[in-house]
């Protein structure tokens, strides 16, 4: 199971971070796992300015994850979960999805963690939902992951020039 070697992040102060996590709505149960662990992180992180957008699926994430990008928001965190099926319908949507985020994060310089459940069945999404007896807790990561980058780059000192 993945989730081993997962770094051990310092003390991340989100105080004076804007944060905006937007979620699909498909596999409700799932999806409620994901953003009840994103929204403790960012508790944890002592960020209060935060925004949830909910969007209809996971292929919607990347324009909204632009648009929050270009509002302003110093990171964009991204839920979903994309589980599976008989049709090719799965490679296309993860591919889209994670090209399209990983596009958005580029162009904008604005960090987005990455929550987006890729799975072969739903049990395998439970266990990364972050839910009672779930092995892994992903929305809360992806806050995690988001938010620290966003700490450093904010951190790093200008140029000399």
């Amino acid at each position: 199971m993945s989730g081993k070697g997962a770094p051990e992040l310092t003390t991340i102060d989100g105080a004076d971070l804007r944060v905006a996590v937007v979620a699909a709505q498909w596999h409700t149960t799932v999806m409620d796992g994901l953003v009840s662990g994103a929204l403790r992180a960012l508790e944890e992180y002592g960020v209060p300015d935060h925004t949830l957008v909910r969007v209809p699926g996971s292929f919607e994430l990347p324009v909204a994850a632009r648009v929050l990008a270009d509002r302003g928001y110093d990171a964009v965190v991204a839920l979903g979960v994309v589980i599976r099926g008989g049709t090719p319908h799965f490679e296309y949507v993860c591919q889209g999805v994670t090209q399209g985020l990983t596009q958005v994060g580029v162009d904008t310089g604005v960090p987005v963690g990455f929550g987006v459940l890729t799975c072969d069945t739903e049990e395998q999404a439970l266990e990364r939902a972050g839910l009672p007896g779930s092995k892994e807790d992903k929305g809360h990561e992806a806050v995690s992951a988001a938010v620290a980058t966003a700490a450093v780059l904010r951190a790093v000192p200008e140029p000399r020039r």
